[in-house]
């Protein structure tokens, strides 16, 4: 008698209706963030200040850190992050930095760090009492990753680092910088990659801010490191095996910002709505009007496929599966539909869109950010027409 086939391991289930944990962890920080709200995001926006008592709260009921192990207060998935990161925004505080800090870095230090490292940062990064940024960003290196010119190289047992960092976010608040850095080159000449954890305030590191139109908590920077010591302990992971991992923190990177998208979306459709159904033109509410109307619904239909691919690529994420394909549609998704539904609440406004009062223009930029970074459009339609369509490469 044949021995029985060995057994599969169950393919990851999409459940459409929301469970009533996943309920109760949406409405409890929706609830959170509604108690600051888009008014308090502006505020400390405006003064250049960070949004620290929204984040302490949210990071002392374990929110932050839901996708890391039990042991840092976690034990769901990046599912259950980008849930509180969709309802942060939604509430009118879209936290940029949840994308990179808890997502990117925290993932990376949970997978990659050693004891002493997870205990150095990864703990106080989840107990929200520090942030940490992540730079990859070059001048000349665009989208292309193998061509970073950031170079760590061998000093002793470890490192001096050189090169230049731009449009990286939310240095100002970080305690710690995960920088992607070159080590050597593979034999078609291409970067071998490694990650280091920098001190922020370490000798020969200089940064300068990017001013830009986008109002948000988190800042832009260029930085500039001139031989800054690195010691053995400031490797992440495997020496020349960063590209390898990297794609471990970019996919929740892009299933995140994605989720901030759709937030953002919900937050403006509802502000449209309220309007449209309290604005009375000639005698009737001007959402009775299909001019009005039919925009918003399109916008309503755009958003919650984006939801349900937010959805698909954190189930597979969390199943261990490849999650590069979905990861790369969410963000394209909920990043075309965060756009039109801002665009198209403020249409519904009227003059009184572009008005401070509405509180709704100011987010214009963080979607529009969004449609262009971690990853724009355009690469996210090159990776689709080669590796789900099969077409030639384009680039």
């Amino acid at each position: 008698m044949n021995p029985p086939p060995p057994a599969q391991e169950p393919s990851p289930s999409l459940p459409l209706v929301p469970s009533d944990e996943e309920t109760m962890l949406r409405e409890t920080v929706f609830g959170i963030a509604s108690g600051y709200g888009h008014e308090y995001f502006a505020e400390v926006t405006r003064a250049g200040e960070a949004p620290t008592a929204l984040w302490r709260e949210l990071s002392a009921g374990g929110f932050t850190s839901v996708h890391l192990p039990e042991e840092f207060g976690g034990g769901l998935g990046l599912s259950e992050l980008a849930i509180v990161a969709e309802e942060v925004a939604a509430a009118g505080c879209p936290l940029l930095i949840m994308a990179v800090s808890p997502a990117i870095v925290g993932t990376l230090l949970a997978r990659f760090g050693t004891t002493e490292q997870r205990q150095r940062w990864l703990a106080p990064l989840a107990g929200g009492e520090i942030l940490c940024s992540f730079a990859i960003t070059e001048p000349d290196a665009g989208s292309n990753s193998h061509q970073l010119k950031t170079r760590a190289r061998r000093d002793g047992d470890g490192w001096r680092l050189n090169g230049t960092k731009t449009f990286i976010s939310g240095v100002e608040d970080a305690a710690a910088i995960l920088v992607v850095a070159r080590t050597g080159e593979d034999e078609r000449g291409r970067a071998r990659l490694s990650l280091f954890i920098v001190d922020p305030d370490a000798p020969g590191l200089e940064r300068q801010l990017i001013p830009t139109v986008l109002e948000a908590p988190e800042r832009q920077w260029t930085l500039f490191f001139d031989d800054v010591e690195l010691g053995p302990d400031r490797l992440l992971g495997e020496e020349g095996a960063g590209l390898r991992s990297l794609f471990l923190g970019l996919n929740p990177e892009r299933i995140i910002s994605a989720a901030i998208c759709n937030g953002v979306g919900r937050y403006a459709l509802a502000k449209a709505s309220r309007y449209a159904n309290e604005r009375a033109v000639w005698g009737v509410p001007i959402g009775s009007h299909q001019g009005v109307s039919h925009p918003l619904a399109e916008a309503k239909i755009q958003l919650e496929l984006a939801r349900l691919m937010t959805r698909r690529a954190g189930a597979l994420h969390d199943a261990g599966l490849p999650a590069g394909e979905s990861s790369n549609m969410a963000k394209f998704s909920a990043a075309e539909a965060g756009v039109r539904c801002v665009d198209q609440a403020i249409q519904a406004h009227g003059g009184n869109g572009f008005a401070r009062e509405y509180q709704l223009a100011d987010l214009y930029w963080v979607v529009r950010l969004l449609r262009t970074v971690p990853v724009s459009r355009e690469m996210i339609l090159n990776f689709v027409a080669e590796h789900s369509l099969g077409l030639p490469k384009s680039y």
